[in-house]
């Protein structure tokens, strides 16, 4: 009995072993990546992705107004030869690369720059004023369009289909959730995207599984009192004292009302009101944002956002209006990676840049519109490390100062191109598993 169950548990292993290799966790994935790696180094295609990069970042455009972008996209992938669809979401499109088949894996960038006057000096900054790429997008373009370059050279090597998704309005727009809305996405298995970061060195990438961005609202408050004179308060309806006490009580809900374990957020981040020193003002208005790493913490927030202003007001003898602006800023689910993928990916990472340069990455209470995909379906986002103290590339996203090292431009292409060819090999397994050739839980069957 002990000499069959041994038996069993050994064939298992084998087959799984054989399984993993087929799936390009063994020698094939060293070899794929290793060429992968070499070909996106390569200088001619080093410089290719690298002017990419430096026209997009010399001409930012803020969301939905990617019209340049989105030209300079099409171009590439014309010139390759690539198909795709546009426009999606006004200035996005969608390349498709592989046999047309299922299974289908997609590849997010997104595309637009920030409200912001770039302070970096150096020959490509940006040339129209008061914007900017300030949190790498366009390093995000020329990674995509590089691995488009690389996963089309072995096109027919694909043993399905890889979606290449170039994604308007991230900055404050949901633009992925427009995306989501055209029926070219429709037909994704799963989805992954890279964000630089210059928390971490170039070379190294990170991410962790399972939640990993925080779910994210707005809100705007206006308290409508009643105005006069300050030395006559008695006389008025004080709005300021009203918004004050709201602006204390809502940091209430999260120090006194939310599980000490559990993780949620709400920050006031202006108030506008009165502008005379001796005059209590009509109206006062603020606003913030609300955030929490679960879609229970969000909808409980969200109400006591409400409750507590307008109770607060009424203490006050004024009157509130809550305004959760979502058709202008929709609200952002919680970024969730999900847990398969993510190791998929952390191995690939491995393979491609060795162990020590695959990281975990604390999970913030930032928030990204991708999480619209992991609602849709398997999704991870991991990070690319761009950190170089020579260029001083330290600065944190969305600052004026933020500067990328380039040299992390081929290997977020590469690891685009090697996660998204690994997976169509795995799915193959994974559907022989599902037919029943591979146990993966011996035991339950002795």
């Amino acid at each position: 009995m002990e000499l069959s169950r041994w038996l069993l548990l050994l064939t298992a292993f084998l087959f799984q072993s054989c399984a993993l290799e087929e799936a390009g966790y063994g020698s094939e994935l060293e070899l794929l990546s290793k060429v992968l790696l070499e070909s996106a180094r390569k200088p001619e295609f080093f410089e290719w992705m690298r002017g990419l990069r430096r026209r997009i970042h010399e001409y930012p455009e803020l969301g939905f107004e990617e019209h340049r972008t989105s030209e300079l996209i099409r171009t590439e992938l014309d010139t390759m030869g690539v198909k795709y669809k546009w426009p999606v979401a006004k200035t996005g499109l969608v390349a498709s690369i592989g046999s047309g088949e299922k299974p289908v894996f997609a590849l997010r960038a997104d595309m637009d720059a920030l409200p912001l006057q770039e302070l970096v000096d150096w020959d490509h900054k940006s040339k129209i004023k008061g914007k900017m790429h300030a949190c790498g997008h366009d390093s995000h373009v020329a990674m995509l369009l590089g691995a488009a370059k690389l996963l089309q050279s072995k096109r027919d090597e694909l043993k399905g289909t890889v979606k290449l998704v170039f994604q308007p309005g991230e900055e404050g727009y949901a633009g992925a959730y427009h995306m989501l809305q055209d029926v070219v996405l429709n037909d994704i298995d799963a989805i992954m995207s890279i964000h630089v970061l210059p928390s971490f060195p170039t070379g190294v990438i990170a991410s962790s599984p399972g939640p990993i961005l925080a779910g994210v609202g707005l809100f705007s408050a206006t308290i409508q009192g009643k105005g006069g004179h300050a030395a006559c308060p008695h006389e008025t309806r004080d709005s300021i004292l009203a918004s004050a006490f709201s602006i204390l009580a809502l940091q209430q809900i999260v120090s006194r009302e939310t599980n000490p374990l559990e993780t949620r957020v709400v920050s006031v981040g202006f108030i506008n009101g009165g502008e005379a020193n001796n005059v209590i003002p009509e109206t006062v208005k603020f606003g913030g944002t609300y955030r929490s790493l679960n879609t229970e913490g969000l909808s409980y927030i969200k109400e006591r956002i409400k409750e507590v202003i307008e109770i607060q007001a009424a203490v006050h003898r004024c009157s509130a209006t809550v305004d959760f602006m979502e058709e202008r800023h929709m609200p952002h689910p919680v970024m969730v990676n999900d847990e398969a993928l993510y190791e998929h990916v952390k191995k690939v990472g491995e393979t491609l840049l060795g162990k020590r340069n695959v990281q975990l990455l604390p999970v913030t209470m930032g928030a990204e519109d991708f999480s619209f995909f992991s609602k849709k379906t398997s999704a991870a986002i991991f990070v690319v490390g761009i950190k170089n103290e020579t260029l001083k590339s330290g600065h944190p996203l969305h600052s004026p100062y933020f500067f990328i090292d380039e040299e992390a431009l081929p290997i977020g292409a590469a690891l685009n191109a090697a996660v998204a060819t690994s997976y169509l090999n795995n799915h193959v397994v994974e559907t022989s598993k599902k037919h029943g050739f591979v146990s993966t839980t011996p035991n339950d069957e002795l």
